[in-house]
């Protein structure tokens, strides 16, 4: 993967619009629609959903907003995990195969293994730690296309679990795993406090360490971070073993959701999850990468979906708006980065 591949950049300002004040007012309200334009369109379909005759019973009450939230809890964790290694430039499309084998090892670990809870979690999250070592090795250390890795590591991880389930669903998981998936804790579901514990570790590890700065400097210009000599190879290495220990507790809490593991269940969760990222990098700090973002564009996704379900339309709206929703979100990006990379030659 080239480091010029998903550039990400930030918007610069264009000196012509500098040079006339009385433009000045303009440019600030375009900014501001630029950076927030996701979030205003967030609540304006809220609003039109809550307000619709055909929605408005069911779709602004508190059981639905619950609902969203506690089944978008497994997605974000794999769009995060997605993240991280997309800042360095760098795809992991296993993402959603390594939730399935998860899953699947921890459904195991606490059945037919008679382990504890704690240790079926740790596996899962080991298990992708581990796959996630083997797509950073090949990636960084062997300089392989991070596309074609970790598409062909998902065919394989779909191979390797459809064989370790038998091709069946492993059911009769511990009751505790499963209250904990579906239970709720001061009014919110439990897995949303995951989420929100894990997003805030993942905004802080991408804007405030050390490994996070060079993850960015790498994914800016990677030329240049080699030349002042930061360990590329490391960081990107180390972003796959990141991402693969999320996507990791990603399929331990799909298990506590749903009770059951299968080889099938993680793949679904790879477009949403791109999706969501790459609608996250044209808001908030456009041209960027962010946990904020990508949570915009998880909630976007689901309320959309959501509304449109509640209105009662067909099945195959779901999978039409997500690619819609990243065909849409990279062309935005790409015009940001084109943008942003204009004004800079400009100036």
């Amino acid at each position: 993967m080239t480091s010029h591949d998903g550039q990400s950049v930030t918007r610069a300002v264009s000196p012509d619009i500098e040079e006339v004040p009385q433009r000045q007012p303009f440019t600030a309200s375009l900014r501001v629609a630029e950076r927030f334009g996701l979030v205003i369109l967030l609540a304006g379909v809220a609003a039109y959903f809550a307000l619709n005759p055909a929605t408005s019973a069911t779709f602004p009450t508190t059981s639905n907003f619950r609902n969203i939230a506690a089944n978008e809890s497994v997605l974000i964790l794999v769009a995060l995990a997605a993240l991280i290694p997309l800042v360095a430039h760098r795809f992991d499309l296993s993402v959603g195969a390594i939730v399935a084998l998860t899953s699947i090892a921890a459904a195991k670990a606490t059945t037919s293994m008679d382990l504890p809870i704690l240790v079926g979690i740790g596996l899962a999250v080991g298990t992708g730690a581990i796959i996630g070592l083997a797509n950073g090795v090949l990636v960084a250390y062997c300089r392989a296309n991070s596309l074609v890795i970790t598409l062909g590591m998902a065919t394989l991880l779909g191979g390797v679990a459809a064989s370790w389930s038998g091709y069946r669903t492993i059911v009769g998981v511990p009751e505790a795993l499963t209250n904990f998936g579906n239970g709720l804790w001061l009014g919110l579901p439990r897995p949303v406090i995951l989420v929100v514990a894990v997003a805030l570790g993942v905004s802080f590890l991408l804007g405030l360490t050390v490994f996070g700065r060079r993850l960015l400097s790498v994914g800016v210009n990677e030329s240049a971070a080699h030349l002042v000599g930061l360990p590329v190879q490391r960081t990107v290495a180390l972003s796959f073993v990141a991402s693969g220990a999320l996507a990791g507790l990603a399929g331990a809490l799909l298990l506590a959701r749903t009770g059951s593991a299968a080889s099938g269940v993680g793949v679904g969760y790879l477009l949403p999850a791109l999706a969501a990222i790459f609608l996250g990098s044209t808001t908030i700090r456009p041209g960027r990468y962010t946990v904020a973002g990508t949570l915009v564009g998880v909630f976007f996704v689901a309320i959309s979906i959501n509304g449109l379900t509640l209105a009662g339309a067909a099945d195959w709206v779901e999978p039409v708006f997500n690619g819609g929703a990243v065909i849409v979100a990279v062309a935005v990006s790409s015009l940001l980065t084109h943008r942003r990379l204009t004004g800079a030659a400009r100036r």
